[in-house]
């Protein structure tokens, strides 16, 4: 979902054009997680499914249309639910863009009875007992105004990562970044870890958290965040490293601000109580997270906060954080490695979502001169300072892109609607 791209033009609010152009996903391990199916084969049926959305995609919310023409779906291999919405979600984030530039406001200020025709109830159906009600209720109610003019950065720290020179294998490249971990820190003025765990070797993901730990307090930073990588199948795994680390390193365990997805994405299929590590610990839904109705079930088995994406549709990001809040979850935004055009509605998910802390950005660590053209025109996006991402440079109607500005080469569009 990182590479794909769309931009639009609005030539007048009674004539509206909009253009879409698009790259294939390249997270397809992710979006369409079957062994038995190879990128060779899983891509065109992704091709095929955003193609849909782009030339026959009717006037009707597309969670519904998505939703729809999914079960309608006669391939031999259904298309998962995540590869549907990473295919849409170009899509529906250009929709979004584009409603703002129509009505010559902030994409963000159009979530309200003024701009929308229908409440929250007519798409969210509150958990039982909960003393909720969608009724007369918008995205705006839930989201934060104004939005802050930066946000602390969460910096990836890799299973395979050097940490410190004893790590190095002379394969490192030589292009002028930073390697080591505390190079990065020292760079960005980074406060934020989130640290890649195992899920399935206890002792190397213990050492790990406290080695990191380690050089997170020696360098100034301040927070950690697990994530056991959807490997765990037993609370008492998480649990045991999380009471080790209270005991042997209680400044380490203190300095971790919340855990991630330990357990398999499929929610349904492996219906965990994981009340007892919520307690410990703050515990988000991540891969789980697909829509509210899974961020619903994940609430009576104890999860506790849910992670928010752009690549699983704008749409369905406000739905699960307006479903998530009313039901007193908490939030934060996660990265796929936003690069370019995407990192902007990222960071603004982030800033209009309140989030524990941030928000995750890592394109910068993985292929930052991809977003060399962008950063021209927003250099706080693309390169963290002071442990933040500035989005003061955010500015106008839609997603606030300046993209007239930026100068990218972009392919011709997939598809023209309008005059």
């Amino acid at each position: 979902a990182d590479d794909m791209r769309a931009s639009h033009d609005i030539l007048a609010a009674e004539d509206e054009r909009a253009q879409v152009r698009q790259d294939p996903p390249s997270e397809l391990e992710d979006a369409w997680p079957d062994e038995s199916l190879s990128i060779p084969l899983a891509q065109p049926a992704l091709q095929s499914r955003a193609d849909e959305c782009l030339r026959k995609r009717p006037r009707q919310p597309g969670i519904y249309f998505l939703g729809e023409r999914r079960e309608q779906d006669e391939r031999a291999e259904p298309m998962p639910w995540l590869a549907a919405l990473v295919c849409s979600s170009a899509f529906d984030l250009a929709l979004h863009d584009a409603y703002g530039e129509l009505l010559r406001r902030p994409t963000y200020e159009t979530y309200g009875p003024e701009f929308m025709s229908h409440d929250l109830s007519a798409y969210l159906t509150p958990a039982d007992g909960a003393g909720v009600s969608f009724k007369g209720r918008y995205p705006a109610d839930y989201l934060v105004f104004p939005r802050p003019k930066a946000l602390r950065a969460w910096h990836l720290t890799g299973g395979l990562d050097p940490l410190d020179e004893s790590e190095l294998t002379g394969a490192e490249p030589d292009d002028g970044y930073p390697v080591l971990l505390s190079d990065w820190i020292e760079r960005d003025g980074l406060k934020c870890l989130k640290v890649k765990l195992r899920g399935n070797d206890a002792e190397w993901d213990y050492e790990r958290l406290v080695k990191v730990g380690r050089i997170a307090l020696s360098h100034q930073a301040e927070w950690l965040s697990a994530d056991f990588n959807c490997t765990v199948t037993e609370p008492t795994y998480v649990n045991s490293i999380l009471d080790r680390l209270l005991i042997e390193e209680p400044r380490v365990y203190g300095m971790i601000l919340y855990v991630e997805q330990p357990f398999p994405y499929d929610l349904e299929a492996n219906q965990i109580d994981v009340h007892s590590v919520s307690a410990r610990k703050p515990l988000f839904m991540d891969e789980s997270a697909h829509d509210w109705q899974l961020v619903r079930l994940g609430r009576t088995l104890g999860w506790s906060g849910v992670a928010l994406k752009t690549c699983k549709t704008q749409t369905g990001a406000l739905l699960t954080l307006c479903w998530a809040k009313a039901h007193g979850m908490t939030l934060m935004v996660q990265d796929l490695t936003n690069p370019m055009l995407a990192q902007v509605p990222h960071v603004l998910l982030a800033a209009h979502a309140g989030t524990i802390m941030g928000v995750e950005t890592n394109s910068m660590q993985f292929y930052p001169d991809a977003s060399l053209v962008e950063a021209a025109v927003h250099p706080g996006l693309y390169r963290r300072r002071n442990g933040q991402v500035d989005l003061s440079t955010i500015q106008g109607p839609g997603f606030g892109y300046q993209i007239h500005r930026i100068e990218r080469a972009l392919p011709e569009p997939e598809a023209e609607f309008g005059e």
